[in-house]
């Protein structure tokens, strides 16, 4: 009993902490979503998209994946008549690029630069869509769209019916945040005190090491892969405090998993678009262990090269 009660405590407390974050951020976004605002953005954005081989209308799903959620940018998609080309350019693009003010700042919450989450995830949408375009001649047929629920905004007017739209919005988030966090936590804590973590860490060890990062992040990238990067935060926040996470492998680990995180989820959720979902889940995997293994032999370069420095100075 013990166990699970400071399991649950944990739980409790990390929900508290991210919550602060998510429930003001899901509030005014929600709102935003009921004003001009955001068919404003996608006109400015509208240019960029003839760029990456989409329409400027491609603009308005994109911001909304962004701002509000995957769900709100396919019920945009629904409306559009798009090319499979374009819409699985928009699938993977959103893949690597959504609800980026949550995730973002839970990001700062683990301790890492907003700006950095930002770049990278920005940046993997947009690189990822121009080589598709570049390199993909076919998909020139008009996408069939399958049956999608719970997608877009419920249509609601006046002010006061808007803003608790967003209170309940804003609360069903923490609800459903409590509800992965707190008993992913309980699991994690037992593990812990049983000592199961070992083994987990030993056998992704081979894993973590090709992507050069230590073994006590398997807990926090398994967290990431399966339940995404707010959820999988609270793992992380936990590992930083009692497991000694350096700061270098948070961030790693943090880039393989903004370009590869709650890979069932945001795989699946892809289907009723009528695209091919392993290539996209592909893309990503690929995109990860590439990004993530590629700046850890640069990091690894540097800090040698800095110490070689050091020692030489010393002599």
């Amino acid at each position: 009993m013990g166990m699970l009660k400071r399991g649950l405590l944990v739980g409790l407390q990390t929900t508290w902490t991210l919550g602060k974050i998510i429930f003001p951020i899901t509030l005014i976004v929600t709102i935003l979503g009921y004003t001009p605002v955001l068919d404003w953005i996608a006109q400015l954005l509208a240019p960029v998209m003839r760029l990456i081989g989409l329409p400027g209308e491609a603009a308005i799903p994109l911001v909304l994946g962004n701002v509000l959620n995957l769900y709100a940018a396919i019920g945009a998609i629904l409306t559009m008549e798009l090319t499979v080309k374009e819409v699985f350019i928009l699938a993977v693009m959103l893949s690597f690029s959504h609800n980026l003010f949550v995730e973002s700042a839970v990001a700062k919450t683990v301790g890492l630069r907003m700006s950095v989450v930002l770049a990278v995830r920005v940046g993997l949408a947009l690189l990822s869509a121009f080589f598709i375009n570049l390199v993909w001649s076919g998909g020139q047929e008009t996408a069939q769209y399958g049956f999608v629920s719970n997608a877009g905004q419920p249509e609601i007017s006046g002010w006061l019916a808007i803003a608790w739209q967003g209170v309940t919005s804003a609360t069903l988030g923490i609800i459903q945040l409590a509800i992965i966090v707190i008993p992913l936590m309980i699991v994690v804590q037992v593990m812990k005190e049983r000592n199961w973590l070992k083994f987990v860490s030993k056998t992704m060890a081979p894993f973590t090491r090709m992507l050069g990062i230590k073994e006590n992040t398997s807990t926090t990238l398994a967290s990431g892969l399966l339940f995404g990067l707010a959820f999988g935060a609270g793992v992380m926040i936990q590992a930083a405090k009692e497991d000694g996470v350096a700061k270098k492998d948070l961030y790693l680990v943090f880039i393989f998993l903004v370009a590869c995180h709650a890979v069932v989820e945001d795989t699946l959720i892809f289907i009723p678009l009528g695209i091919p979902v392993w290539p996209l889940l592909l893309i990503r995997l690929v995109t990860a262990i590439v990004l993530t293994m590629a700046i850890a032999y640069i990091w690894n370069r540097s800090e040698k090269k800095e110490e070689l420095e050091r020692k030489e100075a010393t002599l």
